[in-house]
């Protein structure tokens, strides 16, 4: 990374701060008297050792009959002389002196040793360094005492040393660097004390945080700024990002960035792109940084030619390539590369040969635009992992990092394995650094594998208040805890209150239930909700959910359910009064309490590129409960969820998703109101709540349905408006239907025939219209503008709706 100028001009000062901490001078340290001098002890110890104060020749060759050693105070003679590697009888030079000399220095505790042969006498003159009696911060606000103290390694009753100081400085100032304050200034200063003790002062001078004015993106032109920003950590600071340091300044972490842009760029076909600057210019005013980043992103490559050669021979290397999880043609990613290589690795592995390295040789064909990529297996050296340690973890417990590693003590070393470990271990998102280092066993057939992890808050209080055309107010506190206890398990409490609904829950997850790759919780819950407006009545429900789940592959996932709750719908009774209802009278018939006992399961495969901007691949949801394992409510619940992703260009992305669901009673029951399927609002653009399906004319209660199918396909696409303004834009269209009604729910509870103003059309239904998705200050919002294309005429429609969300 280059800084400018400017910028080195903040940075000077933060250097000059170590001082030359060598001589302390008078204007650094502010002395009380010194301390009266203590007797010196008696000469002539019989070992060999003697005491006093002597003038000494030059150094010389000789032999030594005695050791005089002066300045000893607080150390005793013994222990310097255990450190001194010459004895009485033996014979000395320039060079073993200067070794002698060396060696006490590397114990720490003297500020200075002098060593000189007299005759026969080796005299070994020290100055001890002092006790720290206590370390002090001075002038910190921005940063607490405790944060500082856990940062220096001197301790109070520790050995004061010049270069333990001069490293705590440094330490001090990079901590500050670290929270965006590059100016800050830290002079150390010591105050003695009797009995060569000293108390050490470090003051600091914090200087002004140094946000990000401004983030520039320079040579750019497949993908936006916008677009860029989004990938790169270092925000800029605005008012309403107070809680993160994502918009200080932090050399690291624009080092960090260029490391994000070139994995996004690589990923997405540019094999030749570089960074070529990431600049950070400082302000005339000082009051933050400009950063900007050069690119170069070269040409889009596809994958060309894909081979393997091994040189191990009961490898076949044909049937390694068929292994390849990548086609000739197929758009070059690095992250494919790697699969490839994990793939290979596996492969050997589960042949036999666990001592494999796959090393990938890459040939670009600028002409052609693609990449040649040969895949060499080459059989390495048979090592062992004797031991995994465990360090840096406070707070999570060993297992809980353990489960997590591929690799356990005894198995063979496997880089992919291990590699592939920390990401696991990465992504339980309790560490803020996780690093696996490789060290020598006990044999030259083992190694010892060092775990280093830094924990950080795993804890969270959130606060959300929101407006919106569906729910109108809705206010939620929420309190979750992804690391409870340091065992790994997830504690989440919920209150939510809108015009529509009401709720409170509480959930708890095992991540490995029973100690195996099992994922076991439950969740209790008590909801309400208001649908008098829509179809006049409201519903409240008491109960609770088990769920086990595990596994199948890298990419799919298998849950079970069992969920036990108490339902009642409630219509007020002077609407249903006989012969003068003013509700539907399938609502009247249906009032009162049910118990409902299902058991479920829920399959799920995700092969997207990105979980959350998906551009490519599709995931798939399919999910069945069936209710009457006890309880007074018997039905089997289908529900489908597909969606498929095609990015055109980075800005232009199609989407198409369709969903489906049918609940089927059994047993002489039948489907109750709140039971049925409902669809409208953000489920179905360009209706209402409940807006289509299955309606009583006479009253306008919606009835909801037994089985709906929707699709919904959508192309975002650049709107030509400023990058910075946060807006991006889509055009959608939803169509589909919802209907089928139980006889039941047909008829006339007084006449008992079919009621003629229950509509029940399976008809089709269709909107169209453009989404305006707005990055606003105030948190995400949400804008649908819709056009109905096809309706009945029974069905309410709404052309304007809008969501928006905020945390703080």
């Amino acid at each position: 990374m280059h800084v400018s100028r400017a910028c080195c001009s903040a940075l000077v000062s933060s250097a000059v701060i170590l001082f030359g901490l060598a001589a302390f001078s008078p204007s650094a340290v502010a002395q009380t008297p010194s301390p009266t001098p203590a007797p010196a002890p008696a000469a002539g110890v019989s070992t060999g050792v003697a005491t006093g104060l002597t003038a000494a020749p030059a150094a010389q060759s000789g032999v030594v009959q005695q050791i005089v050693i002066q300045g000893a105070e607080r150390i005793d003679q013994s222990t310097i002389l255990s450190y001194l590697p010459i004895a009485p009888g033996d014979s000395v030079d320039p060079a073993k002196i200067d070794n002698a000399l060396k060696a006490l220095f590397r114990t720490d505790l003297f500020a200075d040793v002098q060593i000189e042969l007299k005759g026969s006498n080796l005299l070994v003159r020290v100055i001890e360094n002092p006790i720290i009696n206590a370390v002090v911060f001075e002038g910190n606000h921005a940063l607490k005492e405790d944060k500082l103290r856990d940062e220096v390694q001197v301790r109070p009753r520790g050995v004061f040393t010049k270069s333990k100081v001069q490293a705590d400085v440094q330490r001090i100032v990079e901590l500050y660097r670290r929270s965006g304050r590059v100016s800050a200034d830290v002079t150390p200063k010591i105050v003695e004390l009797p009995q060569k003790r000293v108390d050490l002062i470090f003051e600091i001078e914090e200087g002004p945080k140094s946000g990000i004015l401004n983030v520039n993106v320079l040579g750019n032109k497949e993908f936006t700024d916008n677009a860029l920003r989004d990938v790169i950590v270092t925000k800029e600071s605005k008012w309403y990002r107070f809680f993160t340091n994502n918009d200080n300044y932090d050399p690291d972490r624009i080092e960090y960035d260029r490391e994000q842009l070139r994995k996004f760029y690589r990923n997405r076909g540019y094999y030749d792109f570089h960074v070529l600057s990431a600049v950070a210019e400082l302000a005339p005013e000082k009051n933050g940084f400009t950063v900007t980043y050069t690119l170069e992103e070269g040409g889009r490559y596809k994958f060309g030619k894909l081979t393997v050669e091994t040189d191990v021979k009961r490898l076949n290397a044909d049937t390694l390539r068929r292994l390849l999880p990548i086609k000739e043609g197929q758009l070059y990613q690095d992250d494919l590369v790697e699969k490839a290589t994990d793939a290979v690795t596996f492969a050997a592995g589960a042949a036999g040969f666990a001592f494999v390295d796959v090393r990938p040789r890459y040939t670009a064909n600028p002409k052609t635009h693609t990449i040649d990529v040969n895949f060499q297996v080459i059989e390495g050296p048979r090592v062992y992992v004797e031991r995994i340690d465990i360090i840096g973890n406070t707070r999570t417990i060993d297992p809980v990092i353990r489960r997590e590693m591929l690799v356990a003590e005894g198995d063979a070393y496997n880089r992919v394995l291990v590699d592939r470990s920390k990401l696991r271990v990465r992504a339980l998102g309790f560490f803020k650094d996780v690093d696996i280092q490789q060290e020598p066993g006990s044999a030259p057939d083992k190694t010892v594998l060092r775990v280093r992890v830094t924990e950080q808050p795993t804890g969270e209080l959130s606060f959300s208040l929101g407006y919106s055309s569906v729910d109108q107010v809705v206010a939620d506190i929420g309190i979750s805890e992804r690391n409870f206890r340091g065992r790994g398990q997830q504690v989440t409490f919920r209150v939510s209150a809108g015009y529509l609904r009401q709720e409170l829950s509480l959930g708890f997850t095992e991540p490995h239930f029973l100690g195996r790759n099992l994922s076991g919780g439950y969740n209790i819950y008590a909801t309400r909700y208001d649908f008098s407006t829509q179809t006049s009545y409201k519903t409240t429900s008491v109960g609770a959910s088990f769920s086990l789940g595990f596994p199948l592959t890298d990419n799919s996932r298998l849950a079970w359910t069992y969920g036990l709750h108490a339902d009642q719908i409630i219509v007020d009774s002077s609407l249903c009064i006989p012969g003068q209802e003013t509700v539907s009278r399938t609502l009247c018939d249906q009032r009162g309490s049910t118990l409902t006992s299902q058991i479920g399961y829920q399959y799920r495969m995700d092969m997207r590129d990105d979980p959350v901007r998906p551009t490519r691949g599709f995931y798939f949801n399919f999910g069945q409960d069936f209710a009457g394992a006890g309880g007074n409510v018997k039905f089997m619940r289908t529900t489908i969820d597909t969606a498929w992703y095609h990015g055109f260009t980075p800005g232009i992305v199609l989407m198409v998703q369709a969903q489906a669901g049918d609940t089927e009673p059994w047993g002489g029951d039948y489907v109750r109101i709140n039971d049925r399927f409902y669809r409208g609002a953000d489920t179905f653009r360009g209706f209402q709540i409940a807006g289509i399906g299955p309606r009583d004319i006479l009253y306008g209660d919606a009835l909801g349905g037994k089985f709906y199918t929707t699709g919904t396909i959508e192309l975002s696409f650049p709107n030509g408006l400023p990058e910075q303004y946060g807006i991006n834009t889509a055009l959608f269209s939803d169509f589909g239907t919802l209907g089928i009604l139980d006889a039941r729910a047909k008829i006339d509870p007084l006449t008992g025939l079919p009621d003629p103003n229950i509509k029940d059309d399976l008809a089709l239904r269709a909107s169209a219209g453009i989404t305006v998705f707005w990055k606003s200050p105030m948190g995400p919002l949400r804008f649908d503008i819709s056009q109905v294309l096809k309706r009945q005429s029974y069905d309410r429609t709404e052309q304007f709706q809008f969501r928006t969300s905020t945390r703080f």
